[in-house]
């Protein structure tokens, strides 16, 4: 698996955007994406992070040579924000699930 942290500062006055859009993009997720999270920043409000936990290296490889934006940048620009992106090796991984 592979996790990818978007992270981009919001506008207080742009916050609902980003939540209903986020709300909105995740309603059906791709079967590439194991699960993700809308984060903010406990001592930040104006920090967020989008996280997405990736089945492979290979299926974020696809998204990310498909012509489309990603869709978690989209969400950020719709909120009128840039986000910065960085990109983990899951090393080992443990849930409730017995994943």
């Amino acid at each position: 698996m592979v996790m990818t942290v978007l992270r981009a500062r919001v506008a207080p006055d742009r916050v609902e955007d980003l939540e209903r859009v986020y709300r909105e993009g995740v309603a059906k997720l791709p079967p590439d994406i194991v699960e993700t999270f809308l984060v903010r920043d406990s001592h930040d409000p104006s920090l967020f992070c989008i996280i997405t936990l990736w089945v492979s290296a290979e299926a974020l490889a696809r998204m990310r040579a498909s012509t489309e934006k990603p869709r978690g940048i989209q969400m950020f620009e719709a909120a009128g924000a840039k986000p910065d992106i960085e990109i983990f090796d899951v090393v080992t991984h443990r849930s409730h699930t017995g994943n």
